[in-house]
């Protein structure tokens, strides 16, 4: 007789038993768990740029921004000499008005170092005004951004400025430049916190925290954008959900005009840079997504004047160069390459136009540095992955044709360069300074000495009369560069 599916009384019994001891021991679990259950929270989602601020109204209490400051024992000098932001007074990287006579040689260990400061990893480069050097630093210790101001005479620090918030070590971490007027000096920290303090004393002003306040999304290597004062504003390119570029009013902290954001378009590691095209003044962003130019002027200031979605290089950190016949050239690493764009005007419509696209094997491109533009040339230091010339500082012609190289035995990484009266310098990865005739003919060297003991010498240089200051990925030093240097 065949049992093997059938169930003996006992063991059914002993089913019906076991079944019913687990569901009493479910309902008395449960019973214990509502009788001792925390009570209930309710949970508010922080949706970034929907945190129900009115439009235009300053944010003073986001991230807590401004609350950190300490007094140094530094003072200010009276010593000349204007660098008030990113490349200089006109924004060009060119200082030949009222630059002071500059040593046309060096000593053999180099420019006569002034003094030296330690900083925070990064590549934020330094602002000069009143005597006062203000560089945004990163405090790993506190986890704050801080604006530090030193003494130009002697590197002494007068005071600091910040904010704390935490970051993770990513290529660096500061990146910016101050921008500062006799009155006022604005920063942009790495995960988009504006700050705006009193430039003399640090006393702090207002703040906003971009990436709550309009939605943007801060670029994979943190911001690179500096701020732009334009008058008694400062112009701030967040792309954010609704708002893609606004003024801020220096004094109060409140909008002035808005952009409305057209789409598409994101922040990039680039900068605002003003123009002039066709008789209109404008604010130029190279923004992920697409180039723009927005009004600076008239009863249209704010809007949009002219767009190009041409450009599509998704890591971009030089600004756009604007050229007097409306031409734009705008570059980027990563084989993004570079594009000319003509911008013309037609009564009172903007067209842009793509004049030459090129890989970065096909003439003059950048990855980090913005070119220069001078004696109707333009003036950079290759890519990486620009072949048999990478690294090297060449000129090219306005659509971007190289024309010479400082050669195969001269490359500079990807380092800062800029106009100093009539010569260029150029600083390389490992802290070499160069000085070169600043020539459109073809590369003189001058002279040549480390000034640096660091790596990654990527931050902007800065002019001060006859001092220029350079800094490395830690270390920032101020350089004499007049014949009493030598």
């Amino acid at each position: 007789m065949d049992l093997s599916n059938k169930s003996s009384p006992s063991s059914s019994r002993l089913t019906v038993i076991l079944t019913v001891l687990l569901a009493v021991a479910l309902a008395a679990g449960a019973l214990v768990y509502w009788l001792t259950r925390p009570p209930a929270v309710r949970v508010a989602q922080n949706v970034p740029g929907m945190d129900g601020r009115p439009p235009g109204l300053a944010v003073r209490d986001v991230a807590r921004i401004g609350t950190i400051f300490e007094a140094g024992p530094g003072k200010a000098s009276t010593l000349p000499g204007l660098w008030p932001g990113f490349r200089g007074a006109d924004f060009s990287n060119v200082a030949t008005a009222a630059v002071p006579a500059l040593a046309t040689t060096w000593p053999a260990n180099g420019p006569r170092a002034l003094w030296a400061v330690d900083l925070g990893e990064g590549y934020a480069a330094p602002a000069v005004r009143n005597g006062r050097v203000y560089l945004l630093d990163y405090d790993e210790a506190r986890r704050a951004d801080i604006l530090r101001c030193f003494s130009l005479e002697d590197g002494r620090e007068i005071w600091r400025r910040g904010y704390g918030v935490q970051l993770k070590r990513n290529h660096g971490m500061s990146r910016t430049i101050p921008a500062v007027t006799e009155r006022y000096a604005v920063t942009i920290g790495p995960r988009g916190h504006v700050m705006c303090v009193e430039a003399d004393g640090g006393r702090y002003l207002w703040g906003i925290d971009m990436e709550r306040r309009f939605g943007t999304r801060i670029p994979d290597w943190y911001t690179g954008q500096c701020p732009l004062i334009d008058g008694d504003t400062v112009v701030l390119a967040p792309c954010g959900t609704n708002v893609f570029m606004l003024g801020v009013d220096l004094a109060s902290g409140r909008s002035v005009w808005e952009t409305p954001a057209p789409g598409g378009l994101k922040m990039s590691h680039s900068s605002v840079v003003p123009a002039s095209i066709a008789g209109r003044r404008m604010f130029v962003y190279a923004a992920v997504g697409g180039l723009a130019g927005v009004a600076a002027d008239g009863a249209e200031r704010g809007n949009i004047l002219w767009q190009t979605p041409e450009w599509k290089a998704n890591v971009i950190a030089p600004a756009p160069v604007v050229m007097p016949d409306g031409r734009v050239f705008v570059t980027a690493g990563y084989g993004a390459g570079s594009m000319v764009f003509q911008v013309t005007r037609e009564g009172d419509a903007f067209k842009v136009a793509v004049l030459r696209s090129f890989n970065p094997r096909g003439g003059l491109a950048c990855e980090q540095q913005t070119p220069l533009y001078y004696r109707g040339r333009l003036f950079g230091i290759l890519p990486k992955d620009a072949g048999a010339n990478r690294s090297q500082f060449v000129c090219a012609d306005t659509d971007g044709t190289l024309l010479w190289t400082s050669g195969p035995d001269v490359r500079f990484g990807l380092g800062p360069f800029m106009v100093a009266g009539d010569r260029f310098l150029m600083l390389d990865d490992n802290g070499v300074l160069t000085m070169a005739q600043a020539s459109a003919e073809r590369y003189i060297p001058m002279a040549r000495a480390r000034v640096l003991a660091g790596t990654d010498s990527w931050g902007p240089l800065a002019l001060a009369g006859t001092r220029l200051l350079a800094r490395d990925s830690k270390r920032m030093v101020c350089l004499e560069l007049g014949e009493e240097g030598k």
